[in-house]
């Protein structure tokens, strides 16, 4: 199988910036290797092993280290996993998995039963919101309550706008390496600047092949057969996943929605304040 890495070089840049990134949160951890039919999953566990469990799923061209930052405080109350999601710029297998069948479903449901876990909280953003949506429609039984950030999966936005705010600016950093058009990228999704992102995209766009398949929505009557509790966090100026939009259809289709709430001023990528505040509604 053809590697979704460019290069061998460009591979070995990206996984420094991930050793780069899980050393600066100076926590304890331990990598974990779950062997699944969709190929070896790379996890990074931390937190007393006695605590409820909790799974972070990071977002498109992310990794587990992102996850773990995003909410740095959870491994002092939960054993935390943090998956390296299949075919992403990151440690685990380079296998694609589809958003149109229940494929993610299946690859999560393995890796909690291979990790002999029960009774699973999971907090996911972005595209780890419809990993995690994906896996309830599969088979909720192990998991207790999620909690999704800017989920994909609920709504999608403008197409043209994204089209003009995010897709063109990426396609024009990629033909011309320029820096301005991935700073525009940047400021159109992140709340605040982020260095790191900034060090981390400059690399994943030339150097890994990203995946451009539409998102699609969960359909109503799959939503309406949920009945874990869902807490959904969306972004008011969120181009690719509208805030409001959201709220309205998740309130309409998921019967077991316990938590909505709009994050006032922020992009797709919360703030750092913004994370926080998500993380500790996550911790009680």
């Amino acid at each position: 199988m053809k590697s979704l890495f460019q290069s061998k070089q460009g591979k070995k840049e990206i996984l420094s910036l991930y050793d780069e990134k899980l050393k600066s949160l100076e926590i304890e951890f331990e990598y974990l290797t779950i062997n699944t039919s969709f190929g070896n999953t790379n996890i990074i566990t931390a937190g007393n092993p006695l605590n409820p469990p909790i799974m972070l799923v990071h977002g498109s061209n992310g990794c587990a280290p992102i996850a773990l930052e995003t909410y740095s405080n959870l491994h002092k109350s939960y054993r935390v996993y943090a998956i390296d999601v299949l075919a992403q710029p990151n440690k685990s297998a380079e296998t694609r998995l589809s958003m149109k069948d229940d494929s993610y479903g299946k690859w999560v449901i393995e890796l909690i039963e291979k990790l002999k876990i029960d009774k699973v909280s999971m907090a996911g953003f972005s595209f780890g919101g419809l990993i995690i949506l994906k896996t309830l429609e599969y088979d909720e039984s192990k998991i207790s309550e999620v909690f999704l950030s800017s989920p994909a999966y609920i709504v999608n936005g403008n197409p043209l706008k994204a089209l003009f705010k995010i897709f063109i600016p990426m396609k024009q950093y990629i033909k011309s390496k320029n820096t301005k058009y991935i700073e525009k990228f940047l400021a159109e999704l992140f709340t605040t600047r982020d260095e790191f992102a900034y060090k981390y995209l400059s690399k994943v766009f030339v150097e890994f092949e990203m995946d451009f398949t539409p998102v699609p929505i969960i359909k109503a009557n799959k939503a309406r057969n949920i009945k874990t509790p869902i807490t959904v966090f969306a972004a008011q100026n969120d181009v690719i996943f509208p805030g409001k939009k959201m709220l309205k259809r998740a309130k309409k289709i998921f019967p077991s929605l316990k938590l909505s709430k709009l994050i006032i001023d922020s992009k797709h990528v919360q703030s750092k304040e913004q994370n926080l505040m998500i993380e500790e509604i996550i911790m009680k």
